[in-house]
């Protein structure tokens, strides 16, 4: 069994490369370039040859760019245009590493994938083989993984399931080798310097200003262009008043900005499509833990399906989650049952 391994220039997959090598797997490292040819792209590919030459390991570096900005650049700025916040990361997990990159490395003759998220595989009662967070908790990213199927996951492997992250720098120099990316990248890829308005003012023609009401239609003054704000924000609003105001909802038909007291983010219930159930849900608990953000406290919650969406009704007060994110369904011992894409809340 031939295992492809996705690199990415990071420090995290290269060691999932490392681990998977000394584990005496059969190996091969794919390298996607997901963005458009540039100096940096070139030094990191150089870096990973370097780095593969050193382990003895076959590479490959792939060019899937048009594919990426196909499957998750335009959608990302389609969905802010529709007063959207959305996740790019899981877009990327699920069309590109888990479906164009794994399919090209089949081409190549690879059985299996790995990446170097933190996540686990545990054999869970009555479920099989299950998706689940990982050891260091403060780096879990089963969030962004919820949406991909998991037949597809089953055929990959994780090899840092159970590596701490402050570890892994050390890790590598004990095998001679240095991430050709010195620093993690904590925000979009694709969006230079981390400016998300920049990069959409850029790309394409975004929608202007409007009013920005209060819920019952009074007009505190005016906002910007829908897509710079996010739901529950409060900074940058510049819309003076007797208290606090912060982002209720958007009406794009109307093109209006739903502002109010933090009295009113209070949400009880949210809807969520584009569902991947990970287990049928006869075998979920009656209470799930609902993630509605990254790194945000998960939310004890029931839940149904109504014409093929996820309906969460909180079981305790609860921030409105912000449609365009990814709902990640969990049990206690953080079993990743499914997820979906919020899509509106109450």
């Amino acid at each position: 069994m031939t295992i492809a391994v996705a690199v990415s220039g990071g420090m995290d997959s290269l060691l999932s490369l490392v681990l998977l090598k000394e584990q005496g797997h059969d190996i091969m490292a794919v390298h996607g370039h997901f963005l458009p040819p540039s100096p940096d792209s070139k030094r990191v590919a150089d870096g990973l040859v370097q780095a593969c030459s050193t382990l003895g390991v076959t590479f490959y570096a792939l060019d899937l760019h048009e594919a990426f900005d196909a499957c998750v650049v335009s959608p990302f700025a389609r969905d802010y245009r529709a007063g959207l916040t959305p996740n790019p990361c899981a877009m990327c997990n699920l069309h590109m590493k888990f479906d164009l990159l794994f399919e090209a490395a089949r081409k190549l003759g690879a059985d299996r994938m790995a990446t170097g998220h933190y996540v686990g595989f545990e054999e869970c009662e009555g479920m099989g083989s299950m998706l689940v967070s990982a050891a260091d908790a403060s780096k879990d990213q089963s969030y962004f993984l919820c949406l991909v199927p998991i037949d597809i996951l089953r055929q990959a492997r994780f090899p840092l399931a159970g590596v701490h992250k402050k570890d892994v720098l050390a890790l590598l120099a004990e095998n001679g080798l240095k991430p050709p990316l010195s620093k993690e990248s904590q925000e979009i890829c694709f969006v230079p310097d981390d400016d998300y308005h920049a990069f959409l003012e850029n790309r394409q023609p975004m929608p202007g200003g409007g009013q920005a009401v209060l819920s019952n239609g009074t007009v505190v003054g005016r906002h910007k262009g829908l897509w710079r704000y996010t739901h529950g924000q409060r900074r940058g609003l510049a819309l003076p008043w007797k208290e606090a105001l912060y982002v209720l909802d958007k009406d794009v038909v109307a093109n209006r900005l739903v502002v109010g007291p933090k009295s009113e983010l209070e949400s009880r219930e949210c809807v969520a499509g584009h569902v991947n159930l990970m287990v049928g849900m006869d075998r979920w608990p009656e209470v799930v833990m609902l993630q509605t953000r990254y790194r945000k406290k998960v939310i004890p919650s029931r839940v149904e399906i109504r014409d093929g969406k996820l309906v969460f009704c909180f079981l305790e007060p609860n921030e409105k989650p912000t449609p365009g994110q990814v709902a990640a369904v969990y049990t206690e011992a953080g079993i990743v049952l499914g997820g979906g894409i919020i899509e509106k809340t109450s």
